[in-house]
């Protein structure tokens, strides 16, 4: 499969100290990875080098083909990014929000793109709704929707499901897994909803201390920490120091060919 996303080498320091140590990431066509590590591992700080919003020390960024900085422009025209404490704009009503934003992102006759994203998500019945009469869930599904309007290669979701019920999410994770399998779109998550994970990707990256220390299958890496699920790993990670060859090691083992 063909790589959407290609890191190698990422640094940076803030203030004299050192948030990403070298991270490498690769993503390819239809997978779904998600990002995960306690406060401070440098998740945040690596997502926005990936995206372009941050420039790293050193190091290197290709995004769905284009090397950033300099393609950032076009390559943000092939990238959907979502997250719940995104603003909806109120006072237009979804339909209308929606097609904007489709337009917006070059997309002709763009009526069909939203009828179809409605009912991906199973929210059809929202079509007339003005943003203040929609739940926080709703929100949610609404700006997933969004960023999926223009048929996205890579869409990166920051905590999709926070703080939604259960229904909700699981409409989340269906509509996600029905794009991916349609158009093949990548996926790259952030969350600390690790039971979450386990149900939407296939593939986890763990980083701590500003490094990459497992990288493969939720089984892999609960087996490589000897956890019984990844909230356990979460949990060792943010209260553990693992010790310096730990780092190599997951650097050179765990890194997909």
């Amino acid at each position: 499969m063909e790589a959407v996303l290609r890191a190698t080498g990422l640094v940076k320091s803030y203030r004299g100290s050192l948030a990403v140590a070298g991270v490498d990431l690769q993503v390819r066509s239809g997978e779904r990875v998600a990002m995960l590590g306690p406060n401070g591992a440098g998740k945040t700080t690596t997502l926005l080098m990936l995206l372009g919003v941050v420039t790293p020390d050193s190091g290197r960024v290709e995004l769905v083909g284009h090397e950033l900085p300099k393609g950032r422009g076009r390559a943000l025209g092939q990238v959907g990014f979502a997250a719940g404490y995104l603003p909806l704009t109120e006072r237009m009503r979804v339909r209308e929000f929606l097609r904007m934003y489709a337009e917006l992102y070059g997309v002709t006759h763009a009526e069909p793109f939203v009828r179809q994203g409605l009912e991906r998500f199973g929210i059809s019945h929202l079509a007339g709704s003005l943003g203040t009469e929609l739940s926080s869930g709703q929100r949610t599904l609404v700006g997933i929707v969004k960023a999926t309007l223009h048929r996205p290669r890579l869409l990166v979701l920051d905590e999709p499901t926070a703080s939604l019920d259960p229904e909700v999410a699981s409409r989340v994770r269906l509509g996600l897994l029905d794009l991916v399998r349609d158009e093949g779109t990548a996926l790259l998550v952030t969350s600390h909803d690790m039971t979450e994970v386990e149900r939407l990707c296939e593939r986890v990256v763990f980083m701590a201390r500003g490094g990459v220390v497992a990288d493969g299958t939720p089984s892999d890496v609960k087996k490589r920490f000897g956890r019984g699920d990844l909230e356990d790993v979460f949990l060792h990670l943010a209260g553990d120091e693992p010790p310096a060859e730990h780092y190599i090691a997951a650097q050179e083992t765990d890194r997909p060919a």
